[in-house]
């Protein structure tokens, strides 16, 4: 189905193009949120008596949503799960996720807004996109944590991906292996004599 897009739609054309999609994509998204209309005689002319109010609508949302940007875009969004000691999650962070902790930081966005191209599943830090505008997007970026002071480790740039007593039980034991394998340390010789001790 052809179709004549009544504002940017990322990966599909700019206001104003006429595109060819598929029907069920046309239908069930571009129609019903009157983000295009059908590529037809009567609504080609219709789009032409429609172009400039459009245009205007469009430059003054794009500035209330360059303000909206710049408010959200590099803010941290904390999200506390339970999580394995390895660091995986029991369950995932998900869109509607991120949106919550944006709201309970006073930011108010839809799901839709909201790109992340797969739930995540681990502990650590994530960059996600935020389309306040089709023309216009921030980032946030996504905290996930066992706890607050979790958090603030990782957001410090820690890593939290081992306890802190298997760090240090692992820089001793290479220190250990270190000084075992010196091949410049001096060795105990052995009588000439004697045999080794079994």
């Amino acid at each position: 189905m052809e179709v004549i897009l009544l504002e940017r739609v990322a990966k599909l054309g700019q206001m104003g193009e006429i595109v060819k999609v598929r029907d069920g994509f046309a239908r069930n998204f571009l129609l019903k949120r009157k983000k295009a209309l059908r590529a037809t005689a009567d609504n080609k002319t219709k789009y032409e008596g429609m172009k400039a109010e459009l245009e205007t609508n469009n430059i003054q949302a794009k500035s209330e949503a360059s303000k909206v940007a710049e408010k959200i875009d590099g803010r941290d969004v904390i999200i506390i799960r339970q999580a394995s000691e390895a660091g995986h999650l029991f369950g995932s962070v998900s869109v509607r996720d991120i949106v919550a902790g944006l709201a309970a930081d006073g930011v108010i966005v839809s799901r839709p807004q909201v790109w992340l191209d797969a739930p995540i599943k681990a502990i650590g830090l994530q960059k996600v996109t935020i389309a306040v505008h089709p023309e216009v997007e921030a980032s946030v970026t996504v905290i996930v944590a066992r706890s607050a002071d979790e958090a603030e480790r990782i957001k410090r740039g820690e890593d939290i991906s081992t306890r802190r007593e298997d760090r240090d039980a692992a820089a001793e034991a290479i220190a250990a292996a270190g000084e075992f394998f010196d091949p410049d340390a001096e060795r105990d010789e052995e009588p000439a004599g004697e045999p080794a001790a079994q």
